[in-house]
């Protein structure tokens, strides 16, 4: 079908609604959307999938606006396309109480699929959100009837392209022959401070080859023929990934300013809005105006995907009918139902084990899960005989097999963050993540990202401490905790022994609406028979009080994490055996605790006993809420060393006699 004067009409609307809301909140990046218009008006308008009367329709395709910056660019692309998005909210633009915030946020703007600000997350949230696909394709589908069947695409930047998240990610995506994924690369030449040519003069198009991916360029950014033509070919390429190079002209349009990094990233200014228009053959008396051809034009595009949608509900329908226990197992992937007996004796898993480290009791309860969720997908970055999520060769995803629930993410971090995100915001799946604790920095952007955006990711981080040893303190995180304490909605769990894990790895799983970290150790710990210790399930409580003082009523109270309990339980023996009755409190999770009412707290940490000490192979940041001013700190407040674990808890005073000396010095001021 020919491009009309509507089409190119609409491409100007996209354009002028850009520069109007920009410039009425006097905050913005009108530049992309300027130089981008034409590539989205020809994805959404003569291939997207999308139903805006069902915005969650699991087989829509994904869109992601890598370069969140431009976000303008698909708030006027869902008004357009008649998302609940009134023509008042991009009035609306970056003020308080919007729908439309300056960088794009799930949950915030109907039709948005995750949350894209820092550059190359949208990019590796894309190769996700294609994971999730070909994983639910390969999955549930069958010969006869495919009720997953779509495809993601991203706009990305120049930015994107230079930040190292995103060559993970298409790196991994390429190896993996992810041919329903395509990138729309905005090869503008600008980026915030000048020319990209100051920092960034390779050919990414030939980095992208070498990835495995199928590349094109298009010369003319406007050529909405070149363009469509592009993504055909890219979507017939079916066993590698796409990425379309279309060199655009940042704030096209402008005559003062197109072409320049001025156009980048501030309103372009009354006068120039007023050109801008005029430039564009549009109205520059008039302010966020869509014209009735432009309203027609869209509502066509409403009409073809309405009849794409009731094609796939009648073979969803099929399917249903002819494959019942599989369109069960899809509905409850897609609502995140866990099937039943998914956590049948997880709370007696461990009840009576031996001695065991964390990372090993996680690795048997993944096993587990596995084995009862379909849906449970995930892996490590290269650290999974580390990590001890599974290390099969067999059952793993790859491009032979997409039904494998086991991926190798290789060594790439940040990327492995990012796609988890993706896979989350797709749906279908529930994943998980591993690498050491310290390497939780390289995925930080990630894992904010998941916080902010409420995805329920579950990162497993072994590792966990100085009892790391030998590898020496940069691999020995001590600061990562406080690190991640201090992100909102995040959980951060270090259980003591086998059951608080399989305890924790429950509490992860029926999240909703946030993430869960983790933290495991890689040493051996004592696990407590819990037929005589309370049950690991208090887990759920952040903080419970595993072992009571004598009588009931305590004189000191020892607060543990992770391997350190089992010094406090020792402190506590050693306590008692001096006439002192000592309580010791379990914390596996401080935001939980926190979470609990007032009454609760005040019964594990009665305010009377004011002898406390909080113990911990790490920073002593945060602990001070637990003990006072004047309580103990059994912790580590610089790096670690390299040397047997046993011995730097020794040089470094992470001891149990440390603890109870804590405790007398406190009786005896």
């Amino acid at each position: 079908m020919p491009y009309t004067a509507v089409d190119q009409r609409s491409i100007n609307t996209l354009r002028a609604l850009a520069i109007d809301a920009i410039q009425q909140a006097n905050s913005g990046h009108p530049g992309l959307p300027m130089g981008a218009a034409a590539m989205a008006h020809v994805l959404f308008t003569r291939f997207l999938s999308f139903n805006p009367r069902d915005p969650h329709w699991p087989d829509r395709d994904r869109f992601v606006l890598s370069a969140g910056h431009g976000s303008m660019l698909i708030y006027g692309m869902l008004h357009l396309a008649g998302y609940d998005l009134p023509l008042d909210e991009l009035k609306r633009f970056r003020q308080w109480g919007s729908m439309t915030p300056g960088h794009p946020e799930v949950g915030v703007t109907p039709g948005v699929e995750v949350s894209t600000g820092p550059l190359g997350q949208g990019a590796a949230n894309a190769v996700g959100m294609a994971v999730a696909e070909a994983f639910l394709a390969a999955t549930y589908n069958r010969p006869d009837v495919a009720p997953v069947d779509h495809y993601t695409y991203a706009i990305v930047s120049d930015g994107d392209l230079m930040e190292g998240i995103s060559s993970e990610a298409a790196s991994l995506a390429g190896h993996l022959g992810l041919g329903k994924l395509i990138f729309l690369y905005d090869d503008n030449l600008i980026s915030l401070d000048g020319p990209t040519a100051l920092a960034y003069t390779e050919d990414p198009m030939k980095r992208f080859e070498a990835y495995g991916w199928h590349t094109q360029k298009v010369a003319d950014g406007n050529d909405c023929d070149a363009i469509e033509a592009a993504i055909h070919a890219a979507r017939a390429e079916t066993s590698k990934p796409s990425i379309i190079a279309v060199r655009t002209v940042i704030g096209f349009g402008s005559p003062a300013y197109a072409g320049t990094a001025r156009a980048h990233g501030e309103p372009l200014g009354k006068d120039e809005v007023r050109a801008t228009k005029v430039a564009l053959g549009l109205d520059p008396d008039k302010s966020f105006a869509v014209s009735p051809a432009v309203t027609q034009l869209w509502a066509e595009v409403a009409r073809r995907n309405a009849k794409t949608y009731e094609a796939w509900q009648k073979r969803a329908t099929v399917y249903a009918a002819t494959h019942p226990d599989l369109a069960a197992g899809l509905r409850s992937a897609w609502d995140g139902t866990l099937p039943d007996g998914w956590n049948a004796d997880l709370d007696t898993m461990f009840a009576t084990s031996a001695d065991m480290a964390t990372r090993d009791a996680s690795g048997k309860v993944i096993d587990v899960l596995r084995s009862r969720i379909p849906w449970f997908v995930g892996g490590a970055a290269d650290l999974a005989g580390s990590n001890k999520t599974p290390k099969i060769l067999d059952g793993s995803f790859q491009k032979s097999n997409y039904a494998g629930n086991v991926i190798w993410f290789g060594v790439r971090e940040h990327a492995m963050g990012a796609m988890l995100n993706g896979m989350v915001a797709h749906g279908g799946i529930r994943p998980y993540g591993g690498t050491f604790l310290t390497f939780s920095d390289y995925m930080r952007g990630a894992i904010r990202v998941a916080a902010l955006s409420h995805q329920p990711v579950i990162y497993v981080f072994t590792h966990d401490s100085i009892g790391v040893g030998e590898d020496g303190p940069t691999h020995q995180p001590v600061e990562h905790l406080a690190s991640l304490r201090a992100l909102p909605n995040l959980l951060t769990i270090r259980p003591c022994d086998a059951a608080e894990t399989a305890a924790a790895w429950e509490l992860a799983l029926t999240q909703s609406h946030r993430p869960t970290a983790l933290i495991l150790s890689r040493q051996k710990l004592p696990n407590y028979d819990r037929t005589v210790y309370p049950s690991a399930s208090n887990v759920a409580h952040g903080g419970y009080i595993l072992r009571e003082a004598s009588g009931g009523v305590p004189q000191a109270i020892l607060i543990g994490t992770g391997s350190e309990v089992s010094l406090a339980m020792q402190a506590a023996e050693t306590l008692e055996a001096q006439g002192i009755p000592t309580r010791v409190v379990s914390m596996p999770c401080t935001t939980l605790y926190d979470q609990q009412s007032a009454d609760y707290k005040a019964r594990v940490l009665p305010a009377a006993v004011t002898v406390r000490v909080a113990v911990e192979a790490g920073v002593s940041f945060g602990w001070e809420r637990y003990v006072g001013i004047n309580g103990g700190l059994v912790t580590i407040d610089r790096f670690g060393a390299s040397a047997p674990a046993t011995e730097i808890y020794h040089q470094y005073g992470i001891t149990s006699a440390a603890i109870v000396a804590s405790v007398l010095a406190q009786r005896g001021r």
